[in-house]
């Protein structure tokens, strides 16, 4: 090799590469930039674990892939309102046939998009068409809450009557934590105010879902007052990490006695009903007394007192506030769910059933694992190191599996999302928008020689962000590497 010009360029493409690596990580152009672009990287709870198997931006990319195949496969423009977006479920889902989404589904593409905002050029505009959405379907009881169900019906997207008009309170739960989020991404001097339609909603979940004569979240703004329904409750709805955002944001403390209670139940539950593997039903009726999982066929199905496709969702939800703030009244559980999935599937994901009774027995061990089952176990996973191996298996699983439906796919798509450390409290300060990464020093050795010249690379580069970096090298020849320090042997002279 006898032109140290070609070494130069070679040393200038390798650090070319590693600009355009950091670059990669800034805002989109011709986008509002948000404050929290993903990957986010937020800090859990000392002692919890992540998938230790892949590097970070493995983790993140397996991510992105799936909420760009989730965006691609439900996100949906209104046909008859442009400015709005729904998710739509209606390949799963099909009672009435019309039915094309719900105030569920318009929450969690509204916490996805917010989440995903910086990685996705137009995550703002999504977000914003799905509060649009909602707020062209309110409730028919309380016109802050959004109505469960929408169809597409006579040209137009429409509140399905006769059942669909009244909230579901999981939707509203997440639609306001959403808007916490977009408060925090995007601010509050645009044409939504985040913050302020966020804290309308809230009041109206402690106003109309909330039940008549304890501090236990209603099944929706319908059940408060109704003699069957009004003591009972969905595991699946405590979602408690949300309601102490909820106090953070407008302080008022029946936030906290909501909290209070609802670990109260699940420890209760868990007590007398599932000791042996943690697991919630996905309905409770309490009634003062002690909590009891609700009989067959309360609202939903049969398998209303069992863990089914409700409460899938639960330990999703009680990891979460584990992780995010620290709150270890719900530790044992988790692990004692871990501990009992871990055994009943002698470590393989594959063996998750679709579905269980408070004591671990399958409700039908003929079906196939699911995405839904699997994804909130890799949450739950996450709060204890004596996990490691089995959340690494999990995650593989989950994020190669194909796509189960807007339902498996959403819960597998948050799921993914904890477990990867990118979910985030709006009421914990910002870190600031990602900083490039710099590159502190870059070399050759040697610089010249005859060929064939072996030549070793070194490169030091730091982030100010703490994130892992990774390297891309090209050697001009068309020769590459991903090593942080390669060695590159040249064949021919130039």
């Amino acid at each position: 090799m006898d032109d140290p010009s070609r070494l130069a360029r070679t040393i200038a493409t390798g650090a070319l590469a590693l600009l355009a690596a950091a670059a990669a990580a800034a805002p989109p152009t011709g986008a509002q930039a948000p404050e929290r672009p993903f990957p986010a990287h937020a800090g859990y709870v000392d002692g919890s674990i992540k998938p230790n198997h892949l590097s970070q931006a493995e983790l993140d990319q397996g991510v992105v892939d799936l909420y760009e195949q989730w965006r691609d496969d439900y996100l949906t423009q209104n046909p008859y309102e442009p400015d709005q977006y729904y998710v739509d479920y209606s390949e799963e889902f099909t009672q009435p046939a019309d039915a094309v989404t719900t105030s569920e589904s318009t929450g969690y593409g509204m916490l996805a998009t917010a989440i995903m905002a910086g990685v996705d050029p137009q995550a703002k505009v999504y977000f914003d068409g799905l509060y649009r959405f909602s707020r062209a379907h309110p409730s028919g009881n309380d016109p802050n809450l959004m109505a469960w169900q929408q169809a597409d019906r006579d040209g137009a997207i429409i509140t399905v009557p006769d059942g669909g008009e009244s909230s579901a309170t999981d939707g509203d739960l997440d639609i306001a934590y959403a808007l916490l989020l977009a408060s925090e991404q995007w601010g509050d001097g645009g044409e939504i105010d985040y913050r302020a339609a966020a804290e309308s909603i809230i009041a109206a979940i402690l106003a109309s879902e909330v039940q008549a004569d304890e501090p236990i979240l209603a099944l929706g703004d319908w059940a408060p007052s109704d003699s069957t329904y009004g003591t009972g409750t969905r595991s699946s709805d405590w979602m408690l990490q949300h309601l102490k955002e909820f106090e953070a944001a407008t302080g008022d403390a029946e936030w906290t006695a909501i909290v209070d209670k609802a670990y109260e139940l699940a420890d209760a539950l868990h007590s007398e009903h599932s000791p042996a593997t943690g697991l919630l039903p996905d309905f409770v009726v309490y009634a003062g007394g002690a909590p009891q999982p609700a009989p067959p066929n309360y609202l939903e199905s049969p398998n209303d007192g069992s863990y089914s496709w409700n409460a899938t969702r639960a330990p999703w939800r009680l990891a979460t506030d584990h992780l995010i703030t620290g709150d270890a009244r719900g530790k044992a559980q988790l692990d004692a769910i871990n501990a009992w999935i871990r055994s009943a599937t002698e470590g393989d994901p594959a063996e998750i059933d679709q579905g269980y009774e408070l004591d671990g027995t399958p409700i039908d061990p003929n079906t196939d694992a699911h995405t839904a089952f699997a994804a909130p176990f890799m949450v739950s996973a996450l709060v204890d190191a004596s996990n490691q191996a089995w959340l690494n298996d999990l995650w593989d699983y989950n994020v190669s599996q194909p796509s189960r439906g807007y339902y498996g796919d959403s819960i597998r798509l948050f799921g993914a999302i904890v477990a990867s450390g990118n979910w985030w409290s709006p009421s914990t300060p910002s870190p600031g928008p990602n900083t490039p990464p710099v590159i502190d020093q870059i070399a050759a050795d040697p610089d010249t020689g005859d060929a064939p010249l072996e030549v070793s690379f070194t490169a030091q580069a730091s982030d100010p962000d703490g994130d892992e970096l990774s390297y891309e090298w090209g050697f001009g020849d068309g020769g590459t590497s991903d090593q942080q320090n390669p060695t590159h042997t040249y064949q021919d002279p130039g």
